[in-house]
C-alpha cells in the first residue's frame, strides 16, 4: 500500500489552454501542489493574452479550440524570443500523424492524447520541467562563453 505524494514538487507556474470546461477544472485539481500553480484558459487567443502579462514554465496545450487553435499557438510562441524556448505539451484527442507532425514542426515540446491519464501526465511535466531548465542553463553558459570571448 502506498500513501499518495505530489509529482509536482518544484515551485512551477503551468498554463492548461482547453476549449472543455470540466477538463479546465480537472487539470487545476489533479495537477496542482503546494508548489505548482496551475491556471487554465479557455482558447488560445486567452492563452496568449495571459503570456503578454504573466510569465509561465510550461504550457499544456489543446489543438482544436475555437478562436484560436494551439497549431496557431504554437506559432506565435515559437516567433516571439520571450516564449521560443517556452516548453509546450500538446494535449489533444488528435492522434493522427498530421497532427502530430504539424505540432512537433511547430515547435511542441511534447505530446500526450485524451483521455488524459493526470498522474502520468503529472511526471511527463515534471520531466519537461526539468529538462527544461538543463536546455536554459547551458544555453546561458554558451553565452556566457560567446561574451567571454568577444
Amino acid at each position: 500500500m502506498s500513501s499518495f505524494s505530489y509529482v509536482l514538487g518544484e515551485n512551477s507556474r503551468i498554463l492548461f489552454v482547453d476549449d472543455d470546461p470540466i477538463l479546465r477544472e480537472f487539470a487545476q485539481v489533479n495537477l496542482a501542489s503546494p508548489l505548482a500553480a496551475i491556471e487554465a484558459a479557455a482558447d488560445g487567443a486567452e492563452a496568449v493574452s495571459r503570456l503578454a502579462v504573466r510569465s509561465y514554465d510550461l504550457i499544456l496545450l489543446d489543438l482544436e479550440m475555437p478562436v484560436m487553435d494551439g497549431f496557431a499557438v504554437l506559432s506565435l510562441l515559437r516567433a516571439d524570443p520571450l516564449t521560443e524556448h517556452l516548453p509546450v505539451i500538446v494535449q489533444t484527442g488528435r492522434e493522427d500523424v498530421e497532427a502530430i507532425d504539424r505540432a512537433f514542426r511547430l515547435g511542441a515540446t511534447s505530446f500526450v492524447t485524451k483521455p488524459l491519464n493526470w498522474r502520468l501526465l503529472s511526471y511527463q511535466i515534471r520531466y519537461v520541467l526539468r529538462a527544461s531548465e538543463a536546455e536554459r542553463r547551458v544555453r546561458a553558459a554558451s553565452a556566457d562563453t560567446r561574451a567571454a570571448a568577444a
